[in-house]
C-alpha cells in the first residue's frame, strides 16, 4: 500500500513537472535570447545559455537605437502606460467599492436591476463598445489621448470592480453599518472609516486584475490611440512588425520583457494575497 502511495505522488509530481517546464519553457527562452548576441543567436541554439551575458539588446529596446533596428524604442511609451494605467485604475477601483457598498449596505428600489446591468457589462466583448467609444471620444475631444484611454478602461472595468466589491461586502455585517447609521454617520464616513479599511484582501484583487488588464491591453490602445500617445504593448507591436529586413530576435525579446515585467512583478509580490482575496468573501459570515 505504501508503494502503491508513493508511486501514485511521484507520478503527480512528474506530471505537474512537466507542466511547469511547459509554461516556463517560453520564458526562458526569452530570458536568454535577450542576453545574446545576434552572431550567437544564429550559431547557437534556443535553449543554450549565453556564453557572456549581454545588455545591449535590452539598452537598445528601452531608449537607444542600433544598426538595422526599428526606430520604436519603449521608454516613452512606457510611461504613456503608467498614466494611463494609474488613473484608470485608482478611478474604477474607488467607484466599484463605492457602488459595492451602495448596494449591499444601502439598500433601494432597483439596486437588485443595477447590480444586473453592471453584471451584465462583464460579458460585454471589447469589440461590442469599440465604434460607439470611438465616437464617445470623439464628441468630447479627447480621442488619442491618455485621458481618453483612461476614460475607456474605468468604464469598461467599472462591472468587474462593481462584482468583486458586491460580493465581497455581502459577507460583511450589516449590523456594522446599522451601528454607524445610528451614531450619525453618513454614507461617505460609513465608507471610508469603516468598510474601505476593511476591504484590503478585495482591494488586492481589483488591484491586480484591473492593472493586470489595463497594462496588457492591446485593442483599445490601437483602436483609440497611435504615434507618441500609444501605450506599450502597441509600441511593442510596431517595434516587432517594423524591424528591418534583418531581425534582431535579441532586441525583440528584450521589449517582450519588458512590456510584460510590470505584471510579472507584481504577481510574484502580491499572487499569494490575490488567491486570499478571491476566497475572502466567497461565505457569508
Amino acid at each position: 500500500m505504501l508503494n502503491k502511495i508513493n508511486f501514485s505522488r511521484i507520478f503527480l509530481f512528474l506530471i505537474l513537472g512537466l507542466f511547469v517546464f511547459y509554461y516556463i519553457t517560453p520564458l526562458y527562452v526569452m530570458i536568454v535570447t535577450s542576453l545574446k548576441s545576434m552572431n550567437e543567436i544564429r550559431e547557437g541554439n534556443l535553449f543554450s545559455l549565453p556564453s557572456t551575458i549581454n545588455f545591449d539588446a535590452w539598452k537598445i529596446a528601452w531608449g537607444g537605437r542600433g544598426e538595422g533596428t526599428s526606430d520604436t524604442f519603449l521608454k516613452p511609451y512606457f510611461f504613456n502606460s503608467l498614466k494611463i494605467t494609474i488613473p484608470a485604475l485608482i478611478i474604477s477601483t474607488l467607484l466599484g467599492a463605492i457602488n459595492g457598498y451602495a448596494l449591499t449596505k444601502w439598500k433601494f428600489k432597483g439596486a437588485n436591476l443595477i447590480f444586473l446591468l453592471f453584471l451584465f457589462g462583464t460579458f460585454i466583448p471589447y469589440q461590442a463598445i469599440l465604434l460607439p467609444m470611438a465616437r464617445t471620444l470623439g464628441f468630447l475631444g479627447i480621442s488619442n489621448s491618455p485621458i481618453g484611454l483612461i476614460l475607456v478602461h474605468s468604464v469598461y472595468g467599472l462591472g468587474f470592480t462593481t462584482l468583486f466589491f458586491r460580493n465581497y461586502y455581502v459577507s460583511i455585517s450589516d449590523e456594522i453599518v446599522k451601528a454607524a447609521k445610528v451614531d450619525g454617520a453618513g454614507f461617505f464616513k460609513i465608507f471610508f472609516t469603516i468598510l474601505l479599511p476593511i476591504s484590503l484582501p478585495i482591494l488586492v484583487v481589483t488591484i491586480i486584475f484591473q492593472f493586470t488588464q489595463i497594462w496588457n491591453d492591446f485593442l483599445f490602445g490601437v483602436t483609440f490611440s497611435f504615434g507618441e500617445h500609444a501605450p506599450i504593448q502597441v509600441a511593442l507591436n510596431n517595434m516587432v512588425l517594423t524591424s528591418a529586413s534583418v531581425k534582431y530576435y535579441n532586441v525583440d525579446m528584450a521589449a517582450a520583457i519588458m512590456a510584460a515585467l510590470p505584471t510579472l512583478v507584481i504577481y510574484i509580490l502580491a499572487g499569494n494575497y490575490f488567491i486570499k482575496g478571491l476566497t475572502a468573501g466567497s461565505v457569508k459570515g
